[in-house]
């Protein structure tokens, strides 16, 4: 079998808020905090239960200082996964409630990425992430804010939230005027039981689909998304906890990709899932007793992600 820990990988699905280790955070605090407030395992009960965990880091990440802390020490100890390039995915807008503007956190981001990556040599590129239950001038100012920094450290929109309450065709405007603004995005779709999601995502021209799992609802659907190449990411410790799938037996990672689809595996969030890339893909392997399946994913990440790897 493979030696997960030792390979060479890449995580196109990470957010920030969610990846903060504790040793960053007890910076900013000045206390450590106790892992029940940062994480959650595999006992998890509730969405709202995973979701409380972010409370804290957004607190902490309100200042250009912080930002920079943060997104330094996020990549810096990537090294210890062996990562060799990430996406990661904030939402700027979430940490304006001090008065900074989605500019001034971007680019504080920015400044402690490229710091851990001169020290690193991990790449990187940001995904800046609009939010399901904000007002639509909210979204439409992170497009007009992030557009500068695309192909300058950020590579593209994601749109983040409650699927179920706020479906795609609300956002439809957003994603109309990103690619009218030749901005690439990915969309959040189908990690609730909503394939229209999915279905939509694919129409208005999404590059990869966060999460995606209603796509096994629809065997047509899914023999589409792999013609046209769309990347799937899946985030398998994540989507247990949250309540996605109710057990490992009824995980899709293998029916997509035998139908063709370019799944790729990722963290989702480092620190509320307390997971890493190679706890990911060690589990993969062990559900499927597969090194092939292994090596699929990290080539469908490479040829998914936005850099040429």
């Amino acid at each position: 079998m493979l030696n997960i820990k030792e390979l060479k990988k890449t995580d196109l699905h990470c957010h920030l808020d969610g990846s903060l280790s504790a040793t960053t955070l007890s910076h900013f605090l000045h206390r450590t905090p106790d892992f029940s407030e940062l994480s959650v395992d595999d006992s998890c009960t509730s969405l709202t239960e995973y979701l409380k965990k972010f409370d804290l880091p957004l607190h902490c990440l309100q200042t250009k200082a912080n930002l920079e802390l943060a997104a330094y020490t996020f990549l810096k100890e990537l090294a210890a996964d062996q990562m060799k390039y990430i996406e990661v995915r904030f939402a700027p807008t979430l940490s304006t409630k001090d008065g900074l503007s989605c500019e001034d956190v971007i680019e504080s981001v920015l400044r402690g990425l490229e710091k851990g990556k001169s020290e690193t040599g991990i790449d990187y590129n940001v995904i800046t992430c609009a939010m399901r239950h904000f007002a639509p001038e909210q979204n439409m100012q992170l497009l007009d804010s992030m557009e500068k920094y695309v192909g300058h450290g950020v590579c593209a929109l994601d749109l983040a939230g409650d699927e179920s309450k706020f479906p795609n065709p609300l956002f439809h405007e957003l994603f109309e005027e990103a690619r009218h603004r030749k901005i690439p995005f990915v969309i959040h779709s189908g990690e609730t039981g909503n394939v229209e999601n999915v279905r939509t995502a694919m129409e208005y021209g999404a590059a990869r689909i966060g999460h995606g799992l209603a796509l096994i609802q629809d065997p047509d659907l899914m023999q589409e998304i792999a013609r046209r190449g769309i990347g799937i990411e899946m985030c398998p410790t994540s989507n247990l906890q949250t309540h996605a799938i109710d057990s490992w037996n009824n995980y899709p990672l293998d029916t997509f990709l035998h139908a063709g689809v370019k799944v790729s595996v990722n963290t989702d969030n480092r620190t509320v899932s307390n997971t890493t890339m190679a706890h990911e893909l060690e589990r993969i392997q062990k559900l499927y007793g597969s090194d092939d399946i292994i090596r699929q994913v990290i080539k469908n990440a490479e040829e998914t992600a936005f850099k040429n790897l």
